[in-house]
């Protein structure tokens, strides 16, 4: 408390003064303090937003995903039954070796988990693989016991499939892996991308065929076993190497 004299010695009380004073600055650090839980609050409140619209995000991607290659590969197992081809086979292994990729992956971005997400992804480089080893053991089949192919138009039609499928994944998934952050995401849109070039090979695979060579089937089933083991590589070290946030989503992506 303070007091003020005046030049006849009378004392003057500035009790209102020092009111007022303690008052003002009992209010700016009440304010002060109000602004900054508020600020904490919402960062928060931020946060938990932020990890479910990257949650949604990711499993909208991983589902939309999955139903394109998961028809493109139902309709190649039809082609498949009529034609016999092998190089069709390994294409239609990739794709459902694709789609079951996606079941994983999308178990972690529902449980919003790191640990999940990079086991997924390591889920899609092992799923990988082991549709390389099919593909290799039964094209090596086909070398020891060459069969004639049938249907050839159809085994064009089925290549296109694979490639307008694994394209339409491929932009899916890249997207919303580099929005998200997402390096499985993104490991698998690559790998959705070469398989549709690999797709391709089917349709060359029916070309040769037609023009007299049915070597050329087993031959181009091998170099599509030899893309997907390098496709095994790249992603292995994609997936191994990234550091996952579960915060992080692009609104301008």
């Amino acid at each position: 408390m303070s007091h003020l004299t005046a030049p006849d010695g009378t004392i003057v009380c500035n009790h209102a003064d020092g009111h007022d004073h303690l008052d003002n600055n009992d209010h700016d650090h009440a304010h002060e303090h109000e602004h900054e839980h508020d600020e904490g609050h919402g960062h928060t409140h931020g946060l938990v937003d932020r990890s479910i619209l990257r949650s949604r995000a990711g499993i909208k991607a991983v589902s939309l995903s999955l139903l394109f290659l998961a028809l493109a590969a139902s309709a190649q197992v039809a082609i498949f039954a009529l034609s016999g081809s092998v190089a069709l086979l390994a294409d239609l292994i990739h794709n459902f070796g694709d789609a079951l990729t996606a079941i994983p992956l999308g178990i972690a971005f529902i449980l919003r988990s790191a640990r999940g997400e990079k086991l997924g992804g390591l889920g899609i480089v092992l799923a990988i693989f082991v549709s390389a080893c099919v593909a290799l053991y039964e094209t090596v089949q086909r070398f020891i016991h060459p069969q004639h192919l049938h249907h050839l138009w159809i085994l064009a039609a089925a290549g296109a499939i694979g490639f307008v499928a694994n394209e339409l994944a491929a932009q899916v998934r890249l997207h919303a892996g580099r929005r998200l952050a997402s390096a499985a995401l993104v490991a698998d849109g690559n790998h959705a991308r070469i398989d549709g070039f690999v797709s391709l090979g089917v349709i060359a695979s029916a070309i040769v065929v037609a023009l007299g060579a049915p070597i050329a089937d087993p031959i181009i089933g091998l170099a599509i076993t030899l893309v997907i083991l390098k496709i095994t590589w790249d992603s292995w070290h994609t997936v191994r190497a990234a550091e996952i946030d579960l915060e992080h989503i692009d609104a301008n992506s």
